[in-house]
């Protein structure tokens, strides 16, 4: 947890003007880039952007399939939210379920022909819309710059998540 939140008697330390403006820009793109990027999947694929991330997920992986609880950590979906989206795309046949063959307990989400055929057609236009959106309006010290700055905001994250 952040030091003010063990230490209530801290002052905050407020955000300076430069460092609200820089948050409201980068929680905007947050919200933003997800919704272009999902209206470009839904009208030329028919996926929303996590159909999308979960089929790419499973592309991936060895043989086109993963464990269920690994495909939620993946797609940062809790199990049931990710069950009901896995069901939506096995009724399309992008997507089939089994026992895991290495331990009955748990279920793994395989990746179809059909649905990686699909994903295949769907990749160019997702492929196109983020290169669009971020790649063609950065130089290339401010790729490197937001790939630093991702880097170090994922790890940041992953420390406060672990000290819960």
């Amino acid at each position: 947890m952040p030091e003010q939140s063990r230490h209530p008697n801290h002052q905050p330390r407020w955000l300076s003007a430069a460092e609200r403006e820089t948050w409201q820009q980068f929680a905007m793109m947050l919200h933003r880039l997800p919704a272009a990027l999902g209206a470009q999947l839904q009208q030329d694929a028919g996926l929303s952007y996590i159909e999308y991330y979960v089929l790419a997920g499973l592309s991936d992986q060895p043989e086109h399939r993963m464990r269920m609880s690994d495909l939620a950590v993946l797609a940062n979906s809790e199990q049931s939210r990710l069950s009901h989206l896995v069901s939506r795309l096995e009724r399309r046949g992008f997507v089939r379920r089994e026992p895991d063959p290495t331990n009955g307990r748990y279920t793994q989400a395989i990746l179809t022909d059909a649905g990686h055929a699909h994903l295949a057609e769907a990749a160019p236009g997702h492929v196109a819309g983020v290169r669009d959106l971020v790649f063609d309006v950065l130089d290339p010290a401010e790729l490197d710059n937001l790939r630093t700055a991702a880097e170090r905001i994922s790890e940041r994250i992953d420390r406060w998540e672990q000290q819960k």
